[in-house]
């Protein structure tokens, strides 16, 4: 069956294009439209089913109400937590959100903004990849309003929500020295992301005030299970002397659980273990495992309350927000020595 057009609708009741145009924006008061010809054109769309282009209202108005949100994997506890308060808020606010996962690849993410551009959305969220600082400076010079999370591009200024990562694990580095752990492993994954490194010199820093050597083990990101456990599996057998292992992410955590479980080791009288990102499999592992808990619910509000405030004011002139929040270490049995 044909869409019904504007066209269409003005043909039928014998009446021009620019009036159903008028009426359909709600201007007919504005324009003098007669109340028998707007209740005559109501009615029909009504009848018809007549529903407005998107893409053509959000040419015709400069706004979509719609708001893109990139992140790394949508399918991610952290992410997805984040995505449904956001969208919960968006939309109470007249907003839809638009979700993606880049998967840390700057050429699929470059391909994504240039799609979310031509569908005219009104403002991004993103948790940035390297690679697009070209892309983010083309949104702003452009007047797109785009928040970064969870971590940021050192050459780009724009709004910025993110947490507080050196002191996180340098907080939970120092909880395993004073439990009395000594040889303590940093597993996490490759990058070069502001936040990754961030948390590596978290743990460097305060085994260095230990005077402890560290142990460092980083894994290529992949989305493949096993192309993780493989590289863990074989760097816990090779280190065999390890007393406390600290996963950098909550994605390497939940694998290197796997590990330990499959290799064995007693959790925490062979090994102490303590993650980045609270997860509900930590809970329920036995023994608990001690976490870090990013705030969630204080990351989504900041995030779309910043970009709720640049979509809803004119000026173009306030400076960029950067507003850094704390995390919270939740101790549980696996980091906990046994009294001697």
């Amino acid at each position: 069956m044909k869409k019904i057009s504007i066209a269409d609708i003005a043909r039928e009741l014998h009446v021009s294009k620019t009036t159903v145009s008028f009426i359909l924006n709600g201007r007919a008061e504005e324009k003098r439209i007669g109340r028998e010809v707007v209740e005559r054109v109501q009615k029909f769309i009504e009848e018809v089913g007549y529903r407005p282009n998107p893409l053509a209202q959000s040419l015709r108005t400069g706004k979509s109400n719609i708001i893109a949100l990139m992140v790394e994997d949508i399918s991610n506890p952290f992410f997805a937590s984040i995505a449904r308060l956001i969208e919960d808020r968006a939309y109470k606010n007249g907003y839809k959100i638009i979700y993606c996962s880049t998967d840390n690849d700057p050429a699929k993410t470059r391909d994504l903004i240039s799609m979310f551009r031509e569908r005219h959305v009104d403002g991004y969220i993103i948790a940035p990849p390297e690679g697009i600082e070209d892309e983010i400076s083309a949104l702003m010079k452009a007047k797109m309003p785009v928040v970064l999370f969870d971590r940021h591009l050192n050459d780009v200024k724009t709004d910025l929500v993110e947490i507080d990562n050196m002191f996180s694990t340098y907080n939970a580095t120092k909880h395993l020295t004073e439990q009395g752990f000594k040889k303590i492993a940093y597993v996490t994954f490759s990058s070069n992301q502001s936040q990754m490194l961030a948390r590596l010199d978290g743990y460097n820093k305060a085994l260095e005030e230990s005077g402890y050597k560290p142990f460092v083990k980083e894994i290529a990101f992949n989305q493949n299970d096993d192309l993780i456990i493989g590289p863990i599996t074989a760097f816990l057998k090779k280190n065999k002397n390890l007393d406390a292992v600290f996963f950098g992410t909550n994605h390497v955590g939940t694998c290197g659980l796997q590990v330990i479980t499959d290799l064995g080791i007693q959790v925490p009288s062979d090994l102490a273990v303590v993650s980045f990102d609270d997860y509900n499999v930590f809970k329920m592992h036995s023994p608990p495992v001690t976490a870090i808990s990013q705030p969630i619910e204080a990351i989504a509000d900041n995030v779309i309350t910043v970009l709720l405030n640049r979509l809803n004011t004119s000026s173009q002139h306030i400076s960029s927000q950067s507003i850094v929040l704390k995390t919270d270490l939740h101790i549980r049995g696996s980091s906990l020595r046994a009294a001697q």
